[in-house]
């Protein structure tokens, strides 16, 4: 009788630690599954230059990255509205991390300066204007093709494709697939104007900043903007992710990748201020489009504190935060401050743009 007392004393203490937890943790998402794929947007890799003539090739890539100053003197300076970021300390990454192997920690203390943000995601009729000014081709233009989701492409411009990522059979490769046409020759802008615009590779992205007299964050920067003066919060407006109800941001609803419901009211790119801003007046920090930043990717951190840390002096990938309408808890939790990924400069895809930054105001 007495051994019967104490086990049902030692269920009662499990059930009641268990409630504590759950009414602790209540307003954040349960983790990540461990070892939770990604959408793929990270291994979309150009295939490697011709045999024809590499060393000319690889001459006229490391041109096409280069910042475009000679584009400076035509910027619009009213391009784009932005606010002021006031300069701060703050902990960067996470040591919570929901994909560990990104390089989300250590958690490290960071001081970043005040610096101007784009409120907005470049829009294309923002881009659109970049380009009647300077006649500047994009690299997907000059590629001929570019990395489009299987999920929004019609039957007929399927058909037409006998290759796909490996890793990530729903990207495909789209022949004429650009920031002008993003599923292909067949489609257009036209009442897309304020959406976000994609199919930029990160030196596209450099041209456009340099062009408005501005650049792209670093991650440091970019990161901090995210939070919104908010700390230890995985988004930019808190622990939980649809609060009261609410859509904060475009997001993946339903079984990636063979169904989004369009809960939030898109299955694609939405247009720029569909969703409410962070605390320091910025839209789609998370979700809707991947932003390129400044910073080459590495998955190794110091503890040390720093200031203004600008990554690595080299490397292959360049580092874009933020998630798309791609992201899903199930297969990309990358839509948290602290997550991260990479591509290859010449990347170029659907979910994939961009914001500037300015050490002084424009």
């Amino acid at each position: 009788m007495v051994r019967v007392f104490f086990l049902l004393l030692a269920v009662l203490f499990v059930l009641v630690a268990v409630s504590l937890q759950s009414s602790c943790g209540g307003d954040e998402e349960p983790a990540s599954p461990e070892g939770a794929a990604g959408c793929g947007c990270d291994k979309l890799r150009r295939a490697a230059p011709g045999a024809e003539d590499p060393e000319e090739e690889k001459e006229e890539q490391r041109a096409s990255r280069e910042p475009a100053v000679k584009y400076t003197a035509a910027a619009n300076e009213g391009i784009s509205e932005m606010v002021f970021i006031p300069g701060g300390e703050f902990l960067m990454g996470t040591d919570s991390p929901g994909i560990p192997q990104d390089g989300e920690g250590p958690q490290r203390p960071v001081h970043v300066d005040s610096f101007y943000m784009d409120v907005l995601e470049v829009t294309n009729q923002q881009f659109q204007s970049f380009i009647r000014a300077t006649g500047y081709v994009t690299e997907a233009e000059k590629f001929g093709d570019s990395f489009v989701f299987e999920g929004i492409l019609g039957e007929a411009v399927k058909s037409q494709i006998t290759q796909a990522v490996a890793a990530a059979p729903w990207w495909l490769p789209v022949k004429g697939a650009n920031w002008k046409h993003p599923e292909g020759q067949d489609s257009n802008i036209t009442d897309r104007l304020d959406h976000p615009v994609v199919h930029v590779s990160w030196a596209d992205a450099v041209a456009f900043c340099s062009w408005a007299n501005k650049r792209l964050p670093t991650e440091a920067e970019w990161e901090y903007a995210c939070r919104g003066g908010l700390k230890d919060r995985l988004y930019p407006w808190g622990n939980k992710l649809n609060p009261k109800g609410q859509h904060y941001a475009n997001l993946w609803q339903g079984e990636f990748p063979v169904h989004n419901s369009g809960e939030d009211g898109y299955v694609k790119t939405s247009p720029v201020k569909s969703f409410p801003a962070n605390g320091f007046g910025l839209y789609d920090m998370v979700g809707n489009v991947w932003e390129w930043t400044l910073d080459w990717w590495t998955v190794h951190h110091t503890t040390d504190h720093q200031t203004n840390p600008t990554g690595p002096p080299s490397g292959q990938d360049k580092v874009k935060k933020g998630g798309s309408y791609m992201c899903h808890k199930s297969y990309c939790y990358r839509y948290r401050c602290a997550a991260r990924s990479q591509n290859t400069p010449d990347s170029s895809a659907s979910n994939l743009g961009f914001r500037c930054v300015s050490s002084e105001k424009r």
